[in-house]
């Protein structure tokens, strides 16, 4: 049954799709993110949904009337810069025939990002993106969260099996992430009970994160959680219910978990925590010998995993690609302190400033997070990162809009004019 509500939806979708390119970003990021088809036991578990939509996407928005102009900035030309630095790092990859079909599927998912940049054009289909990619994570957060408080934290809270959150760790990642973006939309829903349902969500999301039992995700949410706090609007209201959510979704947790956690303060005699030192130290070598490209995608293969998306692209692109990997994040920090410093005094602009806060509370998520897993090539990051853009080139737009008659042109760059 779940196998035919897929297929139905998708199939259903795909029409929409040709009349209007952007639905298919949308479409995209539910099968991305949510993976329904993963929840199914039948033909759709391991069917190709996201490619068909994706070429669908592609296909509609070449033979579309929309823009075709990329929003050209340094942010964007940087992207760019580090696809094609992955591109020479596989020309010269330890284990070739692996980094090709790695680095296919990072194309596709940039591929899709640059869509994203593309055709996300306006404010209703920015906020359409934020409440699919919310929604998506967010099943996992309330069924997971859900699941902890009846299981009474026994269990791991898991992600969907074959994708890039299927672990405890990766899924605790994620969901991180996806608290900003509720907090978002909870600041700019004007229904009461719709800011309930998120208040809701984002605690059940809470108490899903410490489920994972993930040491890294406890670490992450607890400086997420200090920069939501920093960065968000109604500070008061906020740490008020954090100081009284904390608690609440601890009194779940057995004791079990709590010696788990305590493990942090002990990691030297942890077998798991020296394992991450161990491929940390195997990145730096890796690296140290091939200091430009690195050993290539891939160069992890027969160990767990990187253990840190830093010593997974050092190890695999070198400190050129690590040194460029960095600067992205800061040139998408530096973008939403951009757009929130602009949005003061434009009342039209506050939901503006509301995102770009919250997307840059989710870099912070990432980067704090990221440090003890492999997720470099997560596509959530990199469309945080457009959407910082993108917020970015809507304020461009509402600044000129706002501005004075004789300014207009001035304040509009090429690439944020339809055309």
């Amino acid at each position: 049954m779940r196998d035919i509500f897929v297929t139905l939806v998708v199939l259903g979708t795909l029409p929409s799709v040709f009349l209007q390119p952007y639905i298919g970003i949308l479409l995209w990021s539910w099968l991305g993110y949510m993976n329904p088809h993963r929840l199914s036991w039948g033909f759709a578990t391991n069917f190709p949904f996201a490619m068909i939509v994706g070429v669908v996407t592609l296909v509609a928005f070449i033979f579309s009337k929309e823009s075709k102009r990329i929003p050209w900035s340094k942010e964007t030309i940087l992207l760019l810069v580090f696809i094609l630095w992955m591109l020479v790092t596989t020309f010269f990859a330890q284990y070739p025939s692996l980094a090709w079909v790695q680095l296919e599927k990072v194309v596709k998912i940039q591929v899709m990002i640059f869509l994203t940049l593309i055709l996300i054009n306006t404010r209703e289909r920015l906020h359409a993106l934020v409440w699919i990619i919310a929604l998506s994570l967010g099943f996992y957060g309330i069924k997971g969260g859900i699941f902890t408080m009846t299981s009474g934290g026994s269990y791991h809270v898991m992600g969907p099996n074959g994708t890039f959150i299927g672990g405890n760790n990766e899924i605790g990642l994620a969901l991180i992430m996806t608290i900003p973006l509720m907090r978002y939309l909870q600041l700019n829903s004007r229904q009461i009970w719709l800011r309930n349902g998120l208040a809701g969500a984002m605690f059940l999301t809470i108490v899903a994160i410490l489920g994972t039992q993930s040491r890294g995700a406890l670490l992450g949410m607890s400086v997420m959680g200090l920069f939501l706090l920093m960065k968000s609007r109604q500070k008061v209201i906020l740490l008020i219910l954090l100081s009284l959510a904390a608690p609440a979704a601890l009194s779940f947790m057995p004791k079990s978990w709590f010696d788990r956690m305590h493990t942090i303060k002990t990691y030297e005699a942890d077998e798991s925590a020296q394992g991450r030192i161990e491929a940390w130290q195997f990145a730096f070598d890796t690296a140290l010998k091939n200091p430009l490209t690195g050993g290539g995608f891939e160069i992890f293969a027969g160990r767990t995993e990187a253990h840190s998306i830093y010593f997974e692209i050092l190890g695999e692109h070198g400190f050129v690609g690590l040194a460029l990997f960095l600067t992205l994040w800061l040139f998408a920090w530096r973008t939403g302190s951009w757009v929130i410093k602009n949005a003061k005094g434009i009342p039209e602009a506050k939901w503006l400033s509301d995102l770009a806060s919250m997307l840059q509370v989710s870099l912070i998520g990432y980067a704090a997070a990221g440090t003890f897993l492999g997720l470099g090539y997560f596509d959530l990051y990199y469309h945080l990162f457009a959407m910082l853009v993108l917020c970015k080139v809507i304020m461009l737009k509402t600044q000129a809009e706002y501005a004075p008659a004789e300014t207009q042109g001035q304040l509009v760059p090429w690439f944020a004019k339809r055309g």
